[in-house]
């Protein structure tokens, strides 16, 4: 039987195969019945080990998990490799032997005014530092050191004790340079004085460098000290006969105050935080 001229010269249909017409495919058609899978719900007492490691403020969520797959990390003195492991914010989670706290450590630097002092509270009601920072974090931060009400400058506030501890103690050489005024000039012989070191009521003391500052008046003078003695910057030149009208805290272990206002605060860098924890 001859075909159709009605078919001829007509190709045929890309849905047809082998005499029947496939059905369209519908990309919303499943052929699984729907189920209704319960979602997980996540326990809000618990926290993936390398996430708790970071916000202790050890390394990255990434290096943390280098160090638990390496055998650094215990919990509840076991030593856990397991990644993604969950940890409950009650566990003894200890890295090298150290217990971490879950606290994420947190670091911020003040261009601090005059007319503050260095307190977390004052029962003459008087203004402090924490006013300046108070926004900057939900945690209890303390300052690292101390600056006189009347002394401007850097002031460093963290919640890590261990770095504390390191800033503040003489011995690790934590370097402070201060911009000094003075209500006169100072004379070469008492800044070679000062230079030599001098034997002050409380003992002797010696500063690491003393130097004017060029360009400007001779009663501007810039000293570099890593004695942390109660005004001790203001105290050298007393005993020399000098008042201190300004004093300045320009650089404190290693921060300046490039593009921080006076008043203002900002966070460290991560590339801070490490250059201070490096500091021997």
């Amino acid at each position: 039987m001859a075909k159709s001229d009605n078919n001829r010269g007509k190709r045929p249909s890309k849905n047809f195969k082998g005499g029947e017409r496939k059905k369209p495919f519908n990309k919303n058609f499943s052929s699984r019945p729907k189920q209704n899978t319960p979602r997980k719900t996540s326990n809000p007492d618990e926290i993936r080990l390398n996430r708790y490691i970071a916000n202790a403020g050890i390394c990255s969520r990434r290096e943390a998990d280098t160090y638990i797959a390496a055998g650094n990390v215990t919990v509840n003195g076991k030593a856990v490799t397991e990644m993604g492991y969950k940890v409950k914010r009650s566990d003894d989670v200890r890295f090298d032997g150290k217990r971490l706290s879950l606290e994420k450590k947190e670091y911020v630097l003040l261009n601090k005014p005059k007319n503050f002092i260095t307190t977390t509270s004052d029962e003459k009601g008087r203004r402090t530092v924490m006013e300046l920072i108070s926004s900057a974090s939900n945690n209890r931060l303390l300052p690292v050191g101390r600056l006189d009400r009347n002394t401007t400058g850097l002031l460093l506030f963290t919640n890590d004790g261990d770095l504390t501890k390191k800033l503040t103690h003489p011995k690790h050489n934590v370097r402070k340079i201060y911009h000094v005024h003075l209500d006169n000039n100072l004379s070469l012989g008492d800044l070679h004085k000062i230079e030599a070191g001098l034997e002050l009521e409380d003992g002797p003391i010696s500063v690491d460098s003393v130097s004017y500052i060029q360009g400007a008046p001779k009663r501007e003078v810039g000293v570099e000290i890593h004695s942390g003695r109660n005004r001790i910057v203001r105290r050298i030149f007393e005993h020399l006969g000098y008042n201190v009208t300004k004093l300045d805290r320009v650089v404190f272990a290693g921060l300046t105050k490039k593009d921080l206002p006076r008043g203002h605060w900002r966070y460290l860098t991560e590339q801070e935080v490490i250059n201070l924890k490096n500091i021997k």
